[in-house]
């Protein structure tokens, strides 16, 4: 229903003197408008009921789909899911999913993994070959080692500290594969020499493993081939290129060493004191 324009208004004034009789004018004007207004609202809305569904193409749908679920009324907030426990239903919330509130696939294999027990290293489980059993060295014996690298690698003490030392560097493995050798050269049985020089191919000739010494082409051919059958000489070339490598390598660095430096004062102090 439209306003009343000034002009009516003033004419209705001049027609209804008494101000009661106007202001109950004007509110019977207002009830009306109301009125009409609440039938017209009410009209729009059935309009759009009656409208047939349209399929919705392309981008449209794809929108839809991305729109999360309406939540039931019994269902948390999602900002609530935090007052949850970890098992809780509320705490199924995932960082890759943009529903907060389903119980996604990748949280499920997240808490199995976590319920994993943790993975050991194989290098933390597998137990190092124990230092050569040998007697406190003398002061003279450690002033030898510094003489020649064939008087440190003689005696038990000078390999276990000169071992020591390459632990110190990461190649220890260098030692450990010279000590290898050297025990297979006192096999006799050959199914022991078998199983040992298998052993020892695996753990330090193979490009597999994580303590594989530094060969040439043509030391690992000739293992290689020997492998057939192999013999207690079978690393013999192989044995001398790593000792080689430790001499020139790891023995200068190991005379300049603190270790080594220490174990001189010591065996010094001790020397004076007795």
């Amino acid at each position: 229903m439209p306003r009343l324009s000034q002009d009516d208004q003033q004419c209705l004034q001049e027609r209804f003197s008494i101000p009661s009789q106007w202001q109950r004018c004007l509110l019977l004007f207002r009830v009306a408008r109301y009125n009409t207004n609440i039938c017209q609202s009410t009209k729009s809305e059935e309009d759009l009921q009656a409208v047939p569904d349209v399929k919705l193409m392309g981008s449209e749908r794809m929108e839809m789909r991305k729109r999360p679920p309406a939540e039931p009324p019994g269902s948390a907030a999602p900002g609530q899911h935090g007052e949850h426990g970890a098992g809780s239903p509320g705490s199924n919330a995932c960082c890759f999913c943009w529903c907060c509130c389903c119980s996604c696939s990748c949280l499920t294999v997240r808490n199995q993994e976590d319920q994993r027990p943790p993975r050991v290293s194989h290098e933390l489980i597998a137990d190092l070959p124990a230092c050569e059993e040998s007697p406190t060295p003398t002061l003279e014996e450690v002033n030898a080692w510094a003489q020649s690298f064939d008087n440190l690698m003689i005696t038990p003490a000078g390999r276990n500290a000169f071992r020591e030392f390459l632990r110190t560097e990461f190649s220890e493995e260098n030692m450990l594969f010279w000590m290898a050798c050297e025990e297979l050269k006192k096999e006799a049985n050959k199914n022991i020499i078998e199983e040992k020089a298998r052993i020892i191919y695996e753990d330090y000739i193979s490009i597999l493993s994580p303590k594989e010494v530094s060969l040439d082409s043509r030391v690992r051919e000739v293992i290689n081939r020997n492998m057939v059958e192999p013999s207690q000489h079978i690393f013999d070339d192989a044995q001398l290129q790593i000792y080689t490598l430790m001499h020139r390598d790891s023995y200068p660095r190991f005379m300049n060493s603190a270790l080594y430096k220490d174990l001189i004062q010591s065996l010094s102090e001790k020397s004076v004191e007795a």
